[in-house]
């Protein structure tokens, strides 16, 4: 009886730690960034090209246009992910464009929303790219699991721009 008290009180508190972190830290915000040998108008190019989305986003099988212009401030599109074998379809919606300097959006998925925003400049005849994303949980399961992801969705991050400077540095495309 005295373990199944101990074990008990371990599963209270665990539990009330778990939803605590996701009460308090009801969002996540990590960046990143890449420096590359190609001018901001190259770079900006690569980034906009549908056609190698792909190749920097490995998890990303299919982009739908479903409603507006692609590429313009309003446009939304579904965008199909497979993770671990699990296809995941997320809503993008372009909020802010300035080529050649930034573009912000959003992704709206059952289980969470994030604001993300890739950001160009100019430096030293390189392109430095820098992104940062604000990852929220819907609902408060979703809040606390998504407190706990930070470290493993920077990382993510960090692989996607170095897939990205691959896909710059690589490109022979002329825009």
């Amino acid at each position: 009886m005295k373990y199944l008290k101990i074990i008990l009180l371990l599963i209270i508190v665990l539990t009330v730690f778990f939803f605590g972190k996701g009460f308090l830290t009801p969002s996540i915000t990590y960046e990143s960034q890449i420096s590359v040998n190609k001018s901001i108008e190259e770079a900006w190019s690569v980034v906009s090209d549908e056609s190698k989305v792909t190749d920097w986003l490995k998890s990303i099988k299919k982009i739908e246009l479903v409603e507006g212009t692609a590429n313009t401030i309003g446009a939304v599109s579904n965008i199909y992910v497979v993770e671990n074998g699990q296809e995941m379809l997320m809503q993008e919606t372009i909020t802010e464009l300035v080529p050649n300097d930034h573009i912000a959006m959003t992704f709206t998925m059952g289980f969470m929303n994030m604001h993300y925003k890739l950001s160009m400049k100019e430096e030293d005849g390189k392109t430095r790219i820098h992104t940062i994303s604000t990852t929220s949980g819907n609902g408060i399961f979703a809040k606390s699991m998504v407190s706990f992801m930070t470290g493993a969705m920077k990382a993510q991050e960090d692989e996607n721009l170095n897939n990205l400077k691959n896909v710059i540095e690589e490109n022979t495309t002329i825009y």
